[in-house]
């Protein structure tokens, strides 16, 4: 898990119109009321759809390019697995378009919400460690979906799954059934100063856009109980996790008991994945566990592909992540095409068929 990125509201991602047409895949923008935040988050689903029209670049802005999508179409007739997205700290549903539309394509409903606390513009160190948050913003979606006339007679409430990255990997991990250790993260982050315990211990947030002075988080403060709660929702059948966070927090018996099927993704050669997110240790503890690297990569290349003015875009911004500097030879969309199979495979095999 990294500190939060496209911190300013110029990066938030948008839709714009493509020349291009994506005859196979729609979109709508949802509003879910989610009763643990006492507020609705937004939720954008993707879905199969056979209607045609023109297309949508989703998630496509100033920095990054977007992926094609039919707004408001026809949802396609049939009964559908339904995947949820998690997205990472700072980031936006919209982001992970690039791999919703292969989900759809490949015959999922797909819904990811904005997590409201840890998105682009809106993110804080406090808010950021409240994965009991996250956790319930992704069942409030499965509530809404399976109770929604537009949406319940689609779905097959026995195939539900979740991908998360990075944080949103983290809230994937917590409500598939593990459950985190607030002392053992602690002293994880006091012996460690990179990712998200930087992120802790720089004193900045972000609301509205505007970079803001905030305390240092002391790990040691938060509401313990509620960190160490379990945030499982049993509808979950499946999830894929790449690069999670909270990596070295997890309590190891509650991974043991994991009856669901988890697939975990390191970007990154074997010795270059960072210590906040390597899981092949989790994966060993798992029940039900497959293990994967994606070689020449590194966290950032999950993100959308870069306009070709990007760097210098972040760079006017005052940006300091390197959100789309070429830290590999390969290019990002080679990267996302290898992780498109390997997500899609995960779940074809996890809710469609034998593990």
């Amino acid at each position: 898990m990294f500190p939060p990125f496209i911190l300013s509201t110029l990066f938030i991602a948008g839709v714009s119109l493509a020349s291009a047409r994506a005859a196979d895949v729609g979109v709508r923008t949802i509003s879910v009321s989610a009763p643990e935040r006492g507020r609705a988050v937004e939720v954008t689903v993707w879905y199969p759809t056979g209607a045609g029209g023109p297309s949508s670049l989703v998630g496509d802005n100033q920095l990054f390019k977007g992926a094609p999508s039919v707004r408001d179409a026809a949802l396609a007739k049939g009964r559908f697995p339904l995947v949820l997205l998690s997205h990472g700290s700072g980031s936006r549903a919209d982001a992970m378009s690039w791999l919703a539309t292969a989900l759809a394509e490949a015959g999922f409903v797909v819904a990811g919400p904005n997590h409201p606390g840890t998105t682009s513009g809106d993110s804080t160190p406090e808010e950021t460690v409240k994965l009991w948050q996250r956790t319930a913003d992704l069942s409030a979606v499965i509530d809404r979906l399976s109770s929604d006339p537009q949406w319940r007679d689609a779905l097959d409430p026995a195939r539900i799954g979740v991908v998360g990255f990075s944080l949103g990997g983290a809230a994937a991990m917590e409500i598939s059934g593990a459950r985190a250790n607030l002392d053992a993260y602690a002293r994880y982050c006091d012996g460690y100063d990179q990712g998200d315990c930087a992120w802790f211990a720089r004193g900045v947030g972000y609301v509205d856009g505007k970079p803001i002075k905030v305390e240092k988080l002391d790990l040691r403060k938060v509401d313990k109980a509620r960190f160490e709660q379990s945030n499982r929702d049993p509808r979950i059948r499946a999830a894929v996790l790449v690069d999670t966070g909270l990596a070295q927090a997890y309590e190891a018996d509650s991974l043991k008991a994991i009856d669901i099927p988890l697939s975990f993704i390191n970007l990154g050669s074997p010795g270059t994945i960072p210590k906040s997110v390597i899981s092949d240790g989790l994966a060993t503890l798992v029940p039900q566990a497959r293990y994967a690297t994606v070689a020449d990569s590194w966290h950032y290349s999950f993100l959308p592909e870069c306009k070709p003015d990007g760097l210098e875009l972040l760079k006017a911004e005052g940006e300091v992540d390197p959100i789309c500097d070429e830290v590999t030879s390969r290019p990002r969309a080679d990267i996302h095409e290898e992780l498109k199979r390997l997500v899609v495979d995960a779940l074809q095999k996890t809710l469609k068929g034998s593990f």
